[in-house]
C-alpha cells in the first residue's frame, strides 16, 4: 500500500450553532417561530484534518479550545474521528460561531466568542512537531500569526487558505508571506485573476481560487490557468465545501496527479460535502473520489 505524505494542520477549531433560514436577515424586524438549526465542531482546521483522514492522509492538527463544555465537545467529536490532534488550552474559552444559511447556501458568519490572539506552546513543541511532518498547512486563525515567521523557515512545503481575503488586508500577510501554495475564495475580489498572477510573480509554486457554485481557478508556474466548473448538485449544508476542495486537490498533490486531477478532487470532495449536513460528508474516502473523476 502506498504511505502518503504526512500533513500537519495548524489552527482552526470552534463549535458552531448553525441556523437554517428561508432568507437571510435583511434589516427588517421579524419574529421566527420555528426553524432547523444544528450544534456540531466546526472551523477550517477540523475541516481540513477530518478530511483528509477520511481521504487516507497521515495528519495531525494542532488547535486550541477551551476548557469548557464546547471544547469538550469538540475534543470528542475529534476523538471519534479517528484524527490525531493537540488542542492546547485557550484561556479565552472556546471560540463559537452562530451561522445563519439561506436556502441556496449563502452564511451570514457571526463570531459570538473569538479565539486568543496567542496560545503559548511548551518549549519546543513547534519545532518538533514542524520537524516531524512532510507538509504544513497553515490556517489564518489569530495565534498562528506568531508562528508563521518560524513555519516559513522549517524548509517544508507550506499551504495556507486565505478564505475571503480582499487582495489587501494586511492581516493576511504573514500567512502568504509563509506560504507556497496558497487557496482562497473570489468573494471579496472584483479581479481575482491580477490577485493571483500576482502571487504567482511572488515566487508561489501555485495558486487556486475557488468560486462556489462557479466552479474553481488554479494558477500554476509549471502548468499556468486552468478552469474547473462545479458540479450540479442539491445543496443541503455549504459550511465546510471550500476545506473539502483544499482536502480534495492536496490529496491528489500528495499523489502526484496532474494538477486538472487534482482541481477534479477537489471538485468532488466539495460536492460530496454540500449534499451533507456534516463539515465532512461520511461518504468521502478514497475510493468515493476517485471513482467518480
Amino acid at each position: 500500500m502506498k504511505v502518503l505524505p504526512s500533513v500537519l494542520v495548524i489552527g482552526g477549531t470552534t463549535f458552531d450553532q448553525i441556523v437554517y433560514l428561508n432568507d437571510l436577515p435583511n434589516g427588517t424586524p421579524v419574529t421566527i417561530h420555528q426553524c432547523r438549526f444544528q450544534e456540531n465542531t466546526g472551523s477550517t482546521g477540523t475541516g481540513k484534518s477530518v478530511a483528509l483522514h477520511q481521504l487516507g492522509v497521515p495528519v495531525h492538527l494542532i488547535g486550541a479550545c477551551g476548557d469548557d463544555v464546547w471544547g469538550g465537545q469538540i475534543r470528542n467529536y475529534l476523538r471519534k474521528t479517528g484524527v490525531s490532534f493537540d488542542l492546547f488550552t485557550d484561556p479565552a474559552g472556546t471560540e463559537r460561531h452562530i451561522n445563519m444559511m439561506d436556502t441556496n447556501g449563502k452564511r451570514i458568519s457571526i463570531f459570538i466568542t473569538n479565539s486568543s490572539q496567542s496560545i503559548t506552546l511548551p518549549e519546543n513543541y513547534l519545532e518538533t512537531q514542524l520537524a516531524a511532518y512532510d507538509i504544513i498547512v497553515l490556517n489564518i486563525i489569530s495565534y498562528c500569526r506568531s508562528w508563521a515567521g518560524q513555519i516559513a523557515e522549517c524548509n517544508k512545503p507550506v499551504w495556507t487558505d486565505l478564505h475571503d481575503y480582499d487582495g489587501s488586508n494586511s492581516y493576511h500577510q504573514p500567512f502568504i508571506d509563509a506560504a507556497n501554495f496558497i487557496h482562497l475564495s473570489s468573494d471579496n475580489l472584483t479581479d481575482y485573476r491580477s490577485l493571483m498572477q500576482r502571487l504567482i510573480d511572488d515566487r508561489k509554486s501555485l495558486v487556486v481560487c475557488t468560486h462556489a457554485e462557479k466552479g474553481a481557478t488554479l494558477l500554476s508556474v509549471e502548468d499556468g490557468w486552468i478552469d474547473m466548473p462545479a458540479v450540479s448538485v442539491p445543496v443541503v449544508d455549504t459550511n465546510g465545501a471550500g476545506d473539502n476542495f483544499f482536502a480534495g486537490f492536496m490529496y491528489g498533490w500528495l499523489q502526484r496527479e496532474p494538477l486538472i486531477r487534482c482541481m477534479n478532487f477537489g471538485k468532488v470532495a466539495a460536492s460530496l460535502c454540500v449534499q451533507s449536513p456534516d463539515i465532512v460528508s461520511h461518504q468521502l474516502n478514497k475510493f468515493n473520489i476517485s471513482a467518480v473523476v
